[in-house]
């Protein structure tokens, strides 16, 4: 069986159940910012991208002063203003702590900004257990693999000595263009159907099956 010396998380819809925050939050931005307000549906299919690439995904025709109006709109609602909670998965930590415990690295590759990336990971008490974290403000956006690429390399690793796991098509294609072992997570953004087309080496419910197939492997 092969053996995984690090694992590397997506955070938002992977760790973090935050979809309705970010979903409500980008629905507030839009009307702040004279966009017509997507449905939840349309909204969440971005998420896992950096702020500015989930802005044009799904307003195409936006320009520059629109993008940076909305992301300002967006991150002023999301850390400061919105009420809808959000937590980690069932299992998160337990799972963390574990895999800690076994001496694997650990770390983390999202399409959050690292202000909100350092802001969540502070206030969950979830950071203690990554050794790395990566987000697009130091990097690029997924599903360009150069997040993935800076891990390996601050690691001392090869692409086959790590796993990403992910809920995303975004997760799933960043670790495929680098060669990648990767999972894919259904309780998520996207649905497995459409994260099947891209191989990954298991597809799971939950944290705790998650749990149980990474264990064997680190």
């Amino acid at each position: 069986m092969k053996k995984y010396k690090a694992v590397i998380f997506d955070w938002d819809g992977t760790l973090m159940n935050s979809e309705s925050r970010i979903v409500s939050s980008i629905q507030h931005a839009a009307k702040a910012s004279g966009f017509p307000v997507l449905s939840h549906h349309d909204s969440k299919q971005i998420i896992g991208l950096s702020l500015e690439n989930a802005i044009l995904g799904l307003y195409p025709d936006a320009d520059q002063h629109q993008i940076v109006a909305m992301a300002e709109a967006y991150t002023q609602f999301f850390l400061e203003e919105c009420d809808v909670e959000m937590e980690a998965f069932d299992g998160a930590e337990a799972l963390l702590f574990n895999l800690s415990q076994s001496g694997v690295k650990l770390a983390i590759a999202t399409g959050k900004s690292r202000k909100g990336l350092d802001r969540v990971l502070s206030e969950c008490g979830l950071g203690v257990y990554f050794d790395m974290t990566r987000t697009p403000v130091e990097s690029a956006s997924k599903p360009d693999p150069l997040m993935l690429a800076q891990i390996l390399e601050a690691f001392g690793l090869s692409a086959n000595e790590a796993v990403m796991i992910g809920d995303t098509t975004f997760d799933m294609e960043m670790a495929q263009n680098i060669e990648m072992d990767r999972v894919a997570l259904s309780h998520g953004v996207h649905q497995m159907e459409v994260l099947s087309a891209y191989q990954p080496v298991a597809e799971l419910d939950s944290l705790q099956e998650l749990n149980a197939w990474l264990l064997s492997r680190v």
